[in-house]
């Protein structure tokens, strides 16, 4: 296996619930229904704001100098993002840590440095960027093209990290078993952002599976 191959395994294994969580019901579970400007700034104020911590952690704590140089920069982006988001706020709060999430406290419980990058730079930005594209789809909808402007350049970083966890998932994953760790982190991690924005919804009342 190589990078290529695991992300393409991923997407295909995942496909159904990357779809899911790339559809408008993103919005209704982030927000708990709550879609004004504000609420859908503040929610993704907060992703952005537990990525940073995560990946602060990670930096710290790993031994992989390659992989600690990769998440200190995703830490730095993340941060960032912050800053632009933001930006946009009337009223955002500058030092609240929100409470990790599903997707976090399960990142932040990886120990190896394959599950690590398959976990926070492939599935990760899978997931974040199908929940940004909503994002920029809900501004659209609102005629705030530069905001919705600003979520796109997000996605855009967002997604350009599966590269970076293609080219580094190629050095560090040594055999085999390297290899199966990072697939099966990549899929858990997609499996529990579903899990929580299934359960999110169902607890709304909202069928998190497509009208047809």
């Amino acid at each position: 296996m190589d990078g290529d191959t695991l992300v393409e395994t991923v997407r295909k294994r995942m496909a159904t619930e990357l779809d899911r969580l790339g559809s408008e019901k993103a919005l209704v579970a982030a927000t708990e229904a709550q879609l004004d400007r504000e609420r859908v700034l503040e929610s993704t104020l907060a992703a952005e704001r537990r990525a940073a911590a995560t990946f602060d952690a990670w930096a710290e704590s790993e031994a992989d100098p390659d992989a600690r140089d990769a998440f200190e920069r995703v830490a730095a982006l993340e941060r960032d993002h912050d800053d632009r988001v933001r930006e946009l706020l009337d009223d955002a709060d500058t030092d609240a840590a929100p409470d990790p999430d599903a997707l976090h406290t399960h990142l932040r419980n990886l120990d190896s440095t394959p599950e690590r990058v398959a976990a926070g730079l492939v599935a990760r930005p899978l997931v974040s960027d199908r929940s940004l594209l909503q994002v920029v789809n809900f501004f659209v909808n609102e005629a705030d093209e530069s905001t919705a402007d600003v979520i796109r350049d997000l996605r855009s970083e967002t997604a350009a990290l599966v590269d970076d966890g293609v080219a580094l998932l190629d050095s560090c994953c040594t055999d085999d078993a390297d290899w199966e760790r990072a697939r099966d982190a990549a899929a858990e991690t997609v499996a529990v952002a579903y899990e929580e924005y299934a359960e999110t919804l169902q607890g709304m009342g909202v069928d998190p599976a497509p009208v047809c």
